[in-house]
């Protein structure tokens, strides 16, 4: 017998991921741009951006790959005044996510320097910190 389950954990960073790594790609064309015309020499600093938003587009092409394996669907995405809403399906469950401002400016700073190659370890997950098991 099979049971379905609403979503769990793993689904939810997917989810996020889905949300967030748009908005880095994005961050990470940005900067290019500003960097390209703003600096003297601006090629070595746009094969580090561009060699970690490649990165992040393989993450984004994975994201997506195992959402369509584990049968989830985000179907609407509004942009709201406290935050990022979005709607999707989880093996036939109807859910909902709400990633807040704050949460998404630091998330998407950490994933940025994580893919920039920067040291992350001093960063602690929401978890780590408020000690949630």
């Amino acid at each position: 017998m099979r049971f379905m389950h609403r979503a769990e954990s793993r689904d939810n960073m997917l989810v996020k991921s889905y949300l967030l790594l748009p908005m880095i790609l994005s961050a990470f064309e940005r900067d290019s741009a500003i960097l390209s015309t703003h600096l003297r020499t601006p090629a070595p600093y746009l094969e580090v951006l561009g060699t970690a938003a490649a990165v992040a587009t393989t993450d984004l092409r994975d994201v997506r790959a195992e959402m369509r394996r584990r049968g989830i669907k985000v179907y609407e995405q509004n942009r709201l005044n406290t935050g990022i809403e979005a709607k999707y399906i989880c093996r036939g469950y109807h859910e909902r996510m709400l990633l807040l401002n704050d949460i998404v400016a630091a998330q998407a700073a950490i994933h940025m320097r994580r893919y920039l190659g920067l040291d992350i370890s001093s960063f602690k997950s929401y978890e780590e910190q408020y000690q949630i098991k």
